[in-house]
């Protein structure tokens, strides 16, 4: 039996976490003058108001047993991107609520899919919030409300298994809240050494900060119109491809080598030899296929302008410094086949994820050996250790959930009209959290044209992809809900 009133308790403590996040974007306003202020504050003070009132009148005892874990975190990221939505309301941002949540949305859970038309005549204070909340949905708003309230580690285990990517869930100590505050602390590590890398790069500390947020959290909103490539510099992007993959590796493994200093993990780890391997494979072949093709003039800027795309699609951040639509079509191919890879396991990444993918091919091969040798018996090994059966059949069904979510959605999105390349990119990119697609929505375009139905359904993707579809899906079946 689910107790709504401890999912709602929970839930509130994990909107009351967004409102000092929300109040620093406050003295960059001041700073430069902007006239957001306002509603910066009503949107906090409405956020605190909100979560102490149904703190107050909820039920606060108990553990989170599974399935209200599960309802906690879509809770909570249903309710933080509400929440999330009211700075762009208040200002005016958008002409519409369904934007502003489409935005929200968008910023928490590191998709960086905009409905903005023109993003440099946005204040300050809005555009800095706008890209905080990829770095606090980088790690999950979740995680980090575990990392931050000790209330919150009742049943937290329940809570961490809804909110972290990948087939199995490794906790760095044995406490689950110590684990999330451990991976803050890396995530906070790392994000301050390349907020500094960008300021030795010129930059001014409120770009080099938003442009942190994005690639730290995967997430691709910039405070320019034309993204990381407004600055034209081979530092800068370099530094951002760098931070772009190293925020779509496995933290554990970024954990072990800043702690243990064992940074023998990284070549022993399997996911991120593979991980390593795609992003070299394609960066060196669509480099060469673009100086091939006279696209530049040559192999050192194919591969600048190659690397950067490669890294921003598989590790869903969705930063651009060209006009990818313009390339040749193997292009267009592999970035599309990338928007479904995806990351690491335990990364800010979405997607399905490389663990998964390298898996799927380890089972498919697997059954090739047994047709050729069908007395054999032979297991399915990653890292040297065997793999449960019950973590490969959850690896083919979160496969074949995520097509599913994946045909169904670009299917409702040609219905509405959209063609065919503009569809299946646009829910290829939400729902694994990219960022930019292909057709009407490519890297210089956005959703803004969209129907209010087609946001909401590439909104419903975005939450979708970011929980790894079983925290969505399994709420629509009747099972989940009888006693």
């Amino acid at each position: 039996m689910v107790r709504f009133g401890l999912v709602l308790n929970r839930t509130s403590m994990v909107l009351v976490c967004i409102v000092p996040f929300m109040l620093t974007a406050v003295p960059f306003s001041l700073y430069y003058g902007s006239d957001d202020i306002p509603a910066i504050l009503l949107a906090a003070g409405a956020t605190l108001i909100a979560s102490l009132t149904m703190y107050l009148l909820t039920w606060k005892g108990g553990e989170a047993n599974h399935k209200e874990g599960i309802l906690i975190t879509t809770l909570g990221w249903i309710l933080s991107a509400g929440f999330g939505a009211l700075p762009f309301y208040f200002y005016g941002t958008f002409p519409t609520y369904t934007d502003c949540y489409f935005e929200a949305m968008s910023g928490f859970t590191t998709t960086g899919a905009s409905v903005l038309a023109d993003i440099e005549a946005q204040p300050a204070g809005i555009l800095f919030w706008r890209s905080l909340t990829h770095w606090m949905g980088g790690m999950g708003i979740v995680v980090l409300s575990l990392a931050i309230l000790p209330a919150l580690g009742a049943g937290g285990m329940q809570l961490y298994k809804a909110e972290v990517p990948g087939p199995t869930t490794d906790k760095l100590v044995p406490r689950i809240r110590e684990t999330s505050q451990r991976l803050y602390v890396v995530y906070s590590i790392i994000s301050v050494a390349m907020v500094l890398m960008l300021l030795l790069g010129g930059m001014s500390l409120f770009d080099s900060l938003t442009h942190m947020f994005g690639a730290m959290g995967t997430g691709g909103f910039s405070p320019k119109n034309a993204s990381v490539g407004y600055y034209k510099s081979v530092y800068v992007d370099l530094v951002i491809s760098a931070f772009m993959f190293i925020a779509g590796a496995n933290f554990s493994l970024h954990y072990f080598a800043l702690a243990r200093r064992d940074f023998k993990a990284y070549l022993t780890d399997e996911e991120f030899r593979f991980y390593s391997g795609v992003v070299g494979f394609f960066t060196l072949t669509i480099a060469v296929n673009l100086v091939v093709n006279n696209v530049y003039p040559n192999i050192v800027v194919g591969l600048r302008h190659a690397l950067f795309s490669v890294v921003s699609i598989i590790t869903t951040t969705g930063y651009a410094t060209e006009d990818f639509e313009k390339w040749p079509t193997y292009g267009h191919y592999v970035l599309l086949l990338l928007m479904f890879v995806g990351g690491c396991a335990g990364s800010t990444g979405g997607a399905i994820k490389c663990v998964r993918v390298w898996m799927l091919l380890k089972i498919a091969a697997n059954q090739v050996f047994r047709i050729v040798h069908p007395k054999a018996v032979r297991t399915i090994r990653y890292n040297g250790r065997i793999v449960p059966a019950e973590v490969l059949s959850g690896v083919q069904s979160m496969f074949v959930l995520y097509m599913t979510v994946f045909i169904l959605a670009s299917l409702a999105l040609a219905w509405l009209g959209h063609d065919a390349l503009t569809a299946i990119s646009a829910i290829a990119a939400t729902l694994g959290n990219v960022g930019p697609g292909l057709g009407t929505v490519g890297p210089v375009e956005n959703y803004s044209h969209f129907s209010l139905t087609a946001k909401w359904i590439c909104t419903f993707s975005m939450l979708v992809g970011r929980l790894e579809v079983y925290s969505v899906v399994v709420l629509f079946f009747p099972e989940f809900w009888r006693k």
